[in-house]
């Protein structure tokens, strides 16, 4: 077992690498459990690989449905459709056109992590991956970050990079917000940190533009979801952190 607190600080130690690092010297696929988790976890690498002309593709996994239930003004089916909007408006910031993302559309809070479903996701994964010409890689979050989403989504990579034989490499998003004290499972691990601070700004209006998450925008649901100062806060260093799995 490994306190969160030393995990935060082996994270933050981790030696600088750079794209071939973390994802070997193909392209790659990116999993998002939810919209915004792709540019709050990965915007970084988005916006760099787009310049070195290895454009990844987005996946994201639920619709993004259920984080204001009790809105009037903003019920489901709105919700999603804004959701998706705003994954399109942030990869757009980061450099990478609408035809790069893919919504598997699974039920917010409720994305299978095992039985027909699960299995459904990873061949629909494995099948992305076969049509990415010279994919090396996929990318999820940490198998530990406390959501149930970022779980399944953890599980489904790692599934489908067994059976495609390419990378599974994670990114911490929740895992950042763990308190210091609560006991992980394993070692602190290994992986690198890649240097975004010529992205950065690509990143901050792309996680801005999850306006539904981001700047109080859903007013009529006040125990709705807005992303945590905390959580933010780490997002803004210079540096994405990916690891091995």
């Amino acid at each position: 077992m490994t306190r969160a607190g030393d995990l935060h600080r082996a994270w933050r130690a981790l030696p600088l690498g750079g794209l071939d690092d973390m994802i070997g010297k193909g392209t790659c696929v990116i999993l998002a459990p939810h919209p915004d988790d792709e540019s709050l976890g990965c915007g970084g690498l988005i916006a760099t690989c787009v310049v070195a002309g290895r454009a990844p593709l987005v996946v994201v996994l639920t619709d993004g449905a259920a984080s204001h239930p009790n809105s009037w003004e903003y019920p489901p089916a709105r919700l999603r459709q804004m959701r998706a909007r705003e994954v399109h408006e942030a990869v757009a910031c980061l450099g990478l056109p609408p035809d790069r993302v893919v919504f598997m559309g699974e039920p917010d809070s409720a994305a299978p992590s095992s039985g027909p479903g699960f299995a459904a996701v990873v061949a629909q994964l494995v099948r992305l991956i076969g049509r990415e010409p010279g994919c090396t890689a996929i990318l999820a979050p940490w198998r530990y970050d406390p959501h149930c989403d970022h779980e399944a989504a953890s599980l489904a990579a790692g599934a489908a990079a067994a059976i495609a034989d390419i990378r599974h490499v994670a990114y911490p998003v929740w895992g950042w917000t763990l308190p210091p004290d609560t006991q992980i499972p394993g070692a602190a691990g290994t992986g690198w940190r890649l240097g975004i601070a010529a992205m950065l700004p690509r990143k901050r209006r792309a996680i801005e533009a999850h306006a539904t998450q981001y700047g109080g925008l859903i007013a009529d649901d006040p125990g709705g979801f807005q992303l945590p100062a905390e959580l933010l806060a780490v997002f803004g260093n210079p540096f994405e952190t990916f690891l091995t799995t």
